[in-house]
């Protein structure tokens, strides 16, 4: 077997050392979003709260200028990453067959748009004339099209055994039954890393909805933490005092605290799910170029 060393001892502690620093901040934030608003003013850095209190939580989730936007960011994730990994499919397969006319224009055609840009100027007025500004479809259409995800996904099918298709079709099977009922089961690594890409990149994504969403009915959480955290602390207190019975027991702290955690949570919680298959899918649809 082989021997535990002084330098195996050093990676160990290392690791150990760079772990708690980057889960500090995060357990910080559990800590002062359940601690009384007193002692969040006055906690600085510390392990556990002396006194456990829901109360940051309980304005957060009676707050509908938090809730609405939470709602809208759990819709704008499920709805925008369901259409991307349908559009990732239907360009990638076709792709990925040698016989399909016109390949190679089309995969050049795909990957300019990945390294040149209109600027930000001409892509607010092309989304005005579309009439998107100010609705839904602004946070889920532009992106639903991810030409990364695409070259992933097709390296992938093209790392699929042939035979497996053309034993579906000799026995009569079209080319979506044969994506959706053959090809895609065999994909799950691939499919799970490019869900996982669409889910954190719109549930992060917040610019957008800055630039192109007036409305707060369809803003989404992202935004909203934004501005609880760039306003004043005189702002934020006005905000508490107005909207919550208990406005004695919250401090701006907590009630930050408990909205930034409202904000990661989801995919934080979902991250686990998928993690097993995001390096294999990764590695495996980077074989071909």
């Amino acid at each position: 077997m082989k021997r535990f060393g002084a330098f195996d001892a050093f990676n160990y502690a290392l690791l150990l050392v760079l772990s708690l620093l980057f889960l500090y901040p995060f357990w910080q934030l559990l800590v002062l979003s359940f601690s009384t608003g007193k002692e969040a003013t006055t906690l600085g850095y510390a392990f556990w709260p002396r006194h456990w209190s829901t109360e940051a939580y309980r304005f957060v989730f009676a707050y509908d200028e938090v809730m609405r936007p939470f709602g809208n960011s759990v819709l704008r994730t499920l709805t925008g990453t369901a259409l991307e990994m349908l559009f990732t499919l239907l360009a990638a397969y076709p792709l990925a067959k040698r016989e399909l006319p016109l390949r190679g224009v089309l995969t050049t055609y795909f990957i300019i748009p990945m390294f040149f840009g209109g600027g930000l100027i001409p892509y607010y007025l092309l989304i005005r004339s579309l009439g998107l500004v100010d609705h839904f479809l602004v946070l889920v259409i532009p992106g639903a099209v991810a030409v990364f995800s695409i070259v992933v996904m097709r390296n992938y099918f093209q790392s699929i055994d042939a035979a497996l298709e053309e034993s579906a079709l000799m026995d009569g099977a079209g080319y979506l039954r044969l994506l959706f009922r053959i090809i895609v089961p065999v994909s799950t690594p691939v499919l799970a890393t490019i869900g996982l890409w669409a889910a954190v990149g719109h549930w992060n994504a917040w610019f957008d909805a800055l630039i192109f969403v007036r409305d707060r009915n369809i803003t989404v959480i992202q935004v909203i933490m934004r501005e609880m955290l760039r306003a004043s602390d005189e702002q934020t207190r006005d905000v508490v005092l107005n909207r919550s019975a208990n406005a004695a027991q919250l401090s701006l702290a907590n009630v930050r605290s408990a909205i930034a955690l409202l904000s990661i949570g989801p995919i934080v919680l979902a991250y686990p799910w998928v993690q097993r298959y995001f390096v294999k899918g990764l590695m495996l649809g980077s074989l071909k170029g």
